[in-house]
């Protein structure tokens, strides 16, 4: 008699290590590239400053041969890697002195810092976003492509993102994960979390056996708790670990000074916090994420079939669903809300002009999910190009 509790114990067990194996591979290959992106960025300013001086072919290569070495060796190149950086930044130094003493008065040439890759600019200058139209207490719209707030209304200010949350749950959910065919099964602890939090969710059942593909959308098209706790218990085997998870990605894009999650759905709690800033830089790395900008731009979605729900079950994502047919002088590709009693209704959302000019909105504290929708599309109206 087959003994079916030991074999899922079993799979859970290979599943576990499977997720600890990608954990350290990913630890891995963010040590190299931090290594890497030191030589890199000294390597682009001397090309900017000094282009044509044959010294930067020889850097340029060894720095190549650095990151490729890096890649093949794996692990045991790290030192390696970081010994080719030192080597490279010194030479990064020479060309500058160089370049000084050839510059007028010999003055020295300083490095300008480069700013992270999804960090916003213009938030001191950005103008007060005062349209009559916008009732959501907290509103901000950044120009992607250009990294720099357009306007704002309180985007400072600390926010409970409430479901929000799941669009940092979906990104750190996809970093580690390799299968998305593979399957989870739902317990017990997960629907009675969902329950108890009366939260919105998908509908999955209890011992119902799904897709982590199911999981990711379930998770943002119906802000189903039941699917991100799932997600958390298949990449970190608990609720509590996956946090840390998402902490570290908060370290990881800079933000950690400003937000900090406890729970990975969206609960209010004191101690879970962003600003509308924040939440911009979440949403662009999430739709620079090639699975994370489908699930987000997904309007319906059914999922696979179950013993328990044998044609599936229809999902939608509403706030997409209901702005498609607005003018917002573009069309509004990406987009994920969220609510609780703090917050109001607020929302994240990614557009593209009819000029193909990219942008976030954000907003928060709205009084009802349609109005968060309108005042969307009157800063889309009023605000982009």
């Amino acid at each position: 008699m087959r003994d079916f509790e030991a074999e899922e114990r079993i799979r859970r067990a290979l599943r576990a290590r499977r997720r600890a194996e990608i954990r350290r591979r990913k630890r891995r290959r963010a040590k190299i590239k931090r290594a890497l992106v030191l030589a890199g960025t000294g390597l682009c300013l001397a090309l900017i400053i000094m282009a044509g001086v044959s010294l930067v072919k020889g850097i340029a290569g060894r720095y190549a041969q650095a990151a490729e070495t890096a890649e093949e060796q794996g692990s045991g190149s790290i030192s390696g890697a970081l010994a080719m950086t030192e080597g490279i930044q010194k030479n990064m130094q020479e060309i500058l002195a160089v370049t000084a003493e050839n510059g007028e008065g010999g003055e020295t040439v300083e490095a300008a810092a480069v700013p992270a890759s999804y960090a916003i600019g213009g938030q001191d200058t950005a103008a007060a976003l005062t349209s009559g139209e916008v009732m959501s207490t907290r509103a901000l719209l950044v120009d992607l492509d250009t990294r720099t707030a357009i306007a704002q209304r309180g985007a400072s200010d600390r926010i409970n993102p409430a479901s929000m949350t799941k669009i940092l749950t979906l990104l750190v959910a996809v970093e580690h994960i390799t299968d998305l065919d593979d399957t989870f099964t739902i317990t017990r602890e997960i629907t009675d979390y969902s329950y108890a939090n009366d939260c919105s969710a998908v509908g999955f059942e209890d011992g119902e056996t799904v897709t982590v593909r199911d999981l990711l959308y379930g998770t943002i098209l119906p802000s189903g708790a039941d699917a991100a706790a799932g997600l958390a218990f298949y990449v970190s085997g608990s609720l509590e670990g996956f946090v840390d998870l998402m902490n570290q990605k908060l370290e990881e894009l800079g933000l950690s000074d400003t937000a900090h999650f406890t729970n990975c759905v969206g609960l209010y709690d004191e101690n879970h916090y962003c600003t509308l800033y924040d939440m911009a830089e979440i949403l662009a790395a999430a739709i620079d994420n090639e699975i994370c900008r489908e699930v987000l731009s997904a309007h319906i979605y059914t999922t696979s079939a179950t013993e328990q729900h044998p044609e599936g079950l229809e999902i939608s994502n509403w706030f997409l669903r209901r702005i498609e047919d607005k003018d917002t002088h573009g069309t509004v590709v990406c987009a994920k809300t969220g609510y609780v009693v703090e917050s109001g209704n607020c929302a994240a959302s990614y557009g593209v002009s009819n000029n193909g000019k990219q942008y976030i909105c954000v907003t928060a504290d709205a009084h009802s999910s349609w109005r968060c929708i309108y005042d969307h599309v009157a800063i889309y109206q009023e605000y982009t190009e």
